[in-house]
């Protein structure tokens, strides 16, 4: 489904990815990990083209990310985005956010989108808020929001970026529930986050980088077990510790 193959990035002479290749199958779920300003969400965000590369090949679903003649638009519309500050609007209703792509980008009728958007909202346990606006709804609850949003433009597959980071300790299972949930139904996904319970129970394999590299890329299994290089080991035992 997603396929990575040597991209490298780099923002004048500072080298944010180097080299970095990787594939995620169609029903995996994929944990990147790794410290802060290691490049997760930099790789993840080349994936729908939000951020451009400069050398090497991403491909999702066969399209070519990285080819000048590809619609990125069109692409990013089969590619779900979760970002970590939900990015909801915050001057429309919650109908109407889940409601806004599904008709300027798919084209499909209002009503027809206000059904799919309320579908999706009592899927994420959040119907009876759907004529709030963002700014009455808790952060876990708008970024339950998010992903019913993204959810609704029917995606091939869903990047993650750091989706509970910002939220309150209280908040993050919800939030971590309704991707469990996505799993287990098979959504391919590729998520950057620091919540290693959740790696733990849902992820086929787990991506760590460090300084803009892949350095390992492991079942999950392996990874927690026994990591192969000393800097993941440093990386669990602080990140597991606490």
């Amino acid at each position: 489904m997603i396929k990575i193959e040597n991209v490298s990035k780099h923002y004048g002479s500072f080298q944010v990815l180097t080299d970095c290749t990787t594939s995620v199958a169609k029903g995996e779920v994929i944990v990147v990990c790794g410290p802060s300003g290691s490049g997760k969400s930099t790789l993840i965000k080349c994936v729908n083209g939000l951020e451009p590369f400069q050398s090497g090949i991403i491909t999702v679903d066969g399209t070519s990310v990285g080819d000048p003649k590809t619609n990125l638009s069109k692409l990013r519309a089969r590619v779900g985005m979760v970002f970590q500050n939900f990015e909801l609007f915050p001057h429309m209703s919650i109908t109407q956010n889940l409601a806004i792509a599904q008709v300027k980008v798919l084209g499909r009728n209002q009503d027809e989108a206000v059904e799919k958007g309320l579908k999706l909202l009592d899927r994420v346990g959040l119907k009876a808020h759907a004529h709030k606006f963002p700014g009455q709804l808790s952060g876990g609850q708008q970024q339950r929001v998010a992903i019913a949003r993204a959810l609704a433009m029917d995606p091939i597959c869903m990047l993650f970026d750091e989706p509970t980071s910002a939220l309150d300790p209280e908040m993050v299972n919800e939030v971590l529930d309704v991707m469990t949930e996505l799993a287990k139904e098979g959504m391919t996904m590729m998520c950057v986050t620091h919540e290693m319970g959740f790696a733990r129970r849902v992820a086929n394999r787990v991506i760590f980088m460090d300084q803009g590299r892949i350095v390992e890329d492991d079942d999950k299994e392996a990874f927690f077990a026994n990591p192969r290089s000393e800097r993941a080991r440093q990386f669990l035992a602080k990140i597991l510790h606490h």
